[in-house]
């Protein structure tokens, strides 16, 4: 996939799992839900939709997914391709006031990102994260989420295939993150939500599934837990604020690039990093390879130093930031139209562990 976000819409029917509860250990599939079902939430977000050239002025999107609560002090897990540009976060748990959230952690390429809280309800509970190098073929797992909107939907399977970092399987290509293929339900409105062994521990973060238009049903994919540790609560996570679509090979002399690859600003959330740094969107509609694609925005070359380019860009982007003191100053290399242009912030925002 050349996006360096998933798609919002993971399949497009809704299928309420309602199957016999099989019992573990003296423990039912009954009993497991409503001690996890506490730490799933849904995440509401808003997100600004800018005049595209040539057409009327838009007002904000929303969208619906889910997410799951990690510790005591209000972080929760969710897909990055939900919060990446959201403006405005609610979450909200089951028999719970609403409460505002913030991100302070993203991986748009393994769509895995971190929350704040502004404040935990008294009702919510702490999911505990599993190890997913644990989980085999055939392994018992069951999604909680909100397909559609709808909260507290159970969807009950089996670990179908774990997909290794940097694999190409049939027609699906990993970057650095680990994949759990499931035959648990999968819908929209889940993505973000946990995937649980029987033990009740979060093992996945739901990604992305594929449609019967694409000629598979069931076929959907969640980031391991393992993965999503690393990359949210291991060195210093941060949030860049902007999505953008990958320019390679032919697509990168189309556009007459300077170098083999880079990333196409397609939007930038107001009051993100990204639009203190003077980032600009894309503002003219396009069809890229079948794909939707706003053109018109900066070509981003290197950030921090770190030239766009490599399967290990992300990694080689993270080492960087690694190296960056607080308050260091962080360069962006961008050509705007056809001018190559040098940016200057403030390290970018960093989320506090």
């Amino acid at each position: 996939m050349s996006r360096l976000f998933h798609v919002r819409c993971v399949t497009a029917a809704i299928t309420l799992v309602a199957a016999a509860s099989p019992s573990f250990g003296g423990q039912t599939l009954r009993e497991t839900f409503k001690r996890v079902a506490h730490s799933v939430a849904v995440v509401q977000t808003e997100e600004s939709e800018l005049a595209v050239r040539g057409g009327p002025a838009r007002d904000s999107q929303e969208y619906t997914g889910s997410g799951f609560l990690v510790s005591s002090d209000g972080k929760l897990m969710t897909a990055a391709h939900l919060v990446q540009v959201a403006e405005r976060i609610t979450v909200v748990f089951p028999r719970c006031e609403p409460v505002r959230a913030r991100v302070i952690a993203s991986e748009p390429t393994a769509d895995v990102a971190l929350l704040q809280l502004d404040r935990v309800p008294a009702g919510a509970s702490v999911a505990r994260l599993g190890d997913s190098d644990r989980m085999e073929v055939g392994d018992e797992v069951f999604v909680v989420g909100a397909p559609l909107g709808i909260s507290q939907t159970l969807g009950y399977g089996h670990v179908s295939g774990v997909r290794n970092p940097h694999r190409v399987f049939g027609d699906l290509s990993t970057g650095e993150e680990e994949l759990l293929q499931t035959d648990a339900a999968i819908n929209e409105g889940d993505s973000g939500a946990p995937l649980f062994n029987l033990a009740g521990e979060a093992v996945g973060i739901v990604s992305f599934g594929f449609g019967e238009a694409e000629g598979a049903k069931g076929l959907n994919f969640v980031v391991s837990s393992n993965t999503a540790r690393r990359l949210l609560l291991v060195g210093t996570p941060f949030w860049s604020g902007f999505e953008g679509y990958q320019l390679h090979d032919e697509l990168a002399a189309a556009f007459n690039l300077p170098q083999p690859e880079g990333i196409l600003v397609e939007r930038v959330a107001a009051g993100s990093p990204a639009a203190k740094l003077g980032l600009e969107a894309g503002t003219i509609e396009a069809t890229i390879e079948g794909e939707s694609v706003l053109l018109g925005g900066d070509i981003i070359l290197a950030i921090a130093g770190v030239p766009v380019g490599g399967s290990d860009f992300a990694a080689r982007l993270r080492a960087a930031i690694e190296r960056l003191s607080a308050g260091e100053m962080t360069q962006v290399t961008v050509l705007r139209a056809g001018r190559r242009l040098e940016l200057r912030s403030r390290s970018v925002e960093q989320g506090h562990r």
